[in-house]
This record gives structure tokens, sequence and C-alpha cells, in this order.
């Protein structure tokens, strides 16, 4: 089958309408199928947590969030015995027996409630014979001594301990425009934190936020491959309404990405990453009737950034990891 792009014509091969990498980016998938040669599906699940800065002040927390980035479908207001019972029922469906589950803490910050209350609620993950870890996401400023303890000592129940920081952006400027209430420097001391303790690491980054260029996203990259965390997240930016990011760009419209232009810039950073870390993923959706721009930060449009972003590879000749530097 052809990919057309920017007049050039390449081939690429496809199963279920999706291009497979051929070993140009090391995706979760590779990871499970390597580690563990099965499927390994993650569960997202919510909880009734918020996050810290906007209890603090009322501030409204990132200027870009729109109520938590609750996983499609989930209400924290199901008790989390259900959700995780009904995630992985789905799955089982989906997929076979034969599958392990990871449950992913997503939405809000999901280390923000006293230790016993972290406890009970990362406990009810174990529950189920084929759960094989967690993954929960959090905030540098949110990961104390006693959350990376009461994580660590999962590590002995379960083989995958993750924990999913946001940064966004290592420019501390453009940190402070959205509001995230963290620094660069903190995101670091963190992760060298959570290292220690002997936890997996997945970083959270975003490409397009405003005021930024396209040197600002390879310095945020740089910073990720430099610390050498397990995974990353890569995000495009999505405005949403309903947001303080989406008022003011509905006052003043800012520049945001064509998706050309994103893909590029997704290639750039796939090239200076470690070869060995997970890109976990590089495609972002906005939820339904809410999304203010880029039109491509929609579900159909996922394969499709994916099938962009291998062709740019090959037109290339490279991969993840062609240009990255010890």
């Amino acid at each position: 089958m052809l990919f057309n792009i920017k007049g050039r014509v390449k081939p690429l091969f496809f199963i279920s309408g999706v291009a497979m990498a051929q070993g140009l980016y090391y995706s979760l998938n590779d990871y499970f199928r390597k580690k563990y040669n099965c499927r390994v599906q993650r569960v997202a699940v919510s909880l009734p947590f918020t996050c810290p800065h906007t209890q603090a002040d009322g501030s409204g927390g990132c200027t870009y969030c729109l109520q938590g980035s609750k996983p499609k479908g989930a209400d924290a207001k199901v008790p989390l015995a259900e959700q995780i019972k009904k995630g992985i029922s789905a799955a089982g469906k989906r997929y076979g027996k034969s599958v392990k589950y990871i449950i992913y803490y997503q939405s809000y910050t999901n280390t923000n409630a006293p230790l016993e209350e972290l406890k009970r609620v990362y406990d009810a993950a174990f529950n189920h014979e084929d759960v094989i870890g967690i993954s929960v996401g959090t905030r540098p400023d949110c990961c104390g001594d006693g959350v990376l303890k009461l994580l660590e000592s999962y590590c002995g129940r379960g083989t995958e301990i993750w924990i999913e920081l946001g940064l966004q952006s290592a420019n501390d400027r453009t940190l402070e425009r959205i509001n995230r209430r963290h620094t660069a420097a903190d995101f670091i001391d963190t992760v060298q934190r959570v290292k220690k303790a002997g936890l997996m690491t997945a970083a959270h980054i975003m490409i397009g936020l405003p005021g930024e260029t396209e040197e600002d996203f390879i310095r945020t990259a740089e910073l990720i491959a430099s610390l050498k965390v397990n995974a990353i997240k890569i995000h495009p930016l999505h405005i949403m309404d309903g947001t303080a990011l989406g008022d003011e760009f509905k006052r003043s419209p800012f520049k945001v990405l064509k998706l050309e232009e994103y893909v590029k810039v997704l290639a750039d950073i796939a090239e200076i990453l470690p070869p060995d870390m997970i890109m976990m993923r590089f495609t972002s959706e906005a939820n339904e009737g809410v999304l203010l721009a880029p039109d491509y930060c929609r579900p159909e449009f996922k394969n499709t950034i994916k099938d962009m972003f291998i062709a740019e590879l090959n037109k290339r000749g490279t991969k993840q990891g062609s240009k990255y530097r010890l």
C-alpha cells in the first residue's frame, strides 16, 4: 500500500489499516511483547482526587486542562473496584484470555491524598490475578518521599510499577504561563528520586504550547533524553473550550502547529531519544464537542498521525535514536 505525504509516495505495510513501524521506534507494545510474550493492556480508571495547586489558591489549575483529562467513559463516582472489573472484562472480551493488565490511575493527580487512602486505591488493583502492575499519573510537586516509599512497597507484588510525571515543557517561562506551578528543576529532582526508589518513570511533554518554538520542543526532549526515563508520552497541544487556554485562544488566537509541522517535530524528537526509551504515545484526543484547535486532535486522526510519522522517518532514512548522544 502507498502513502502520500507532501507529494512523495512511500510504501508502507498495513495491518487493519495501521502502518507497521518495522523497528523505526520503540513502542509500548514492543516493550510488553518482548518482556512478557503476550498482550499487556492498560486499564484506565478515575479517582475522586483533584490537583494540589487548584486546591491551594483556586487558580483553576493548568490553563489547558479540562476536568483532569478523564479517560472516555470514566466516572470517579463509580466505585474503583467496579471500574477495574469493567475495564478488565472489556479487554478480555476483545483480546482473549492470555492478557495481562496494568491499572492506570489517569485523571487529575493520583498521589494527591493521604497515604492511607492511596494505599487503599493502589491495593485494589492487585485483587485481580492477571494484574501485573500499576501506573500512577501525577505531578513533580506531589511526589513526596512517603508516596515513593509506598509505591516502592508494591515492587514485590507487581513487575510494572510506574509513575507518570507531567513536565510539558523544560522552559520555566512556559510553565509559568500555563500555570503549572512547578519548575523544570522540580521535575528533574523528582525523576531522580523516583529512579532511586526503583520505580519505572514516564515523562509527559506537550508540543505546540503557546509562545514556544521548535527550539523549545527539542530542548524539552533533550532534557528527557538526558534523564533516561523509561518512557515518554508526547502530546500535541489541543485547545479545549471551557479552559483558560481556550478563553485565551478565542480572545486572541495564537499559532497552532499544522499536522505536517507536528509530524516533523515528532520525527525530530524521536531521532534524539535513546533507542530503548519507550514512546508510549504521540497522539492526543480531545473530549467530544469541546475541541477548538487543532483539528487533528480527534480520535479519527490517531492512525493518520502514526502513519505520517512512520512515513517521515522512512523519507529521512532514520529512526528513533539515530541522533541520540550519550
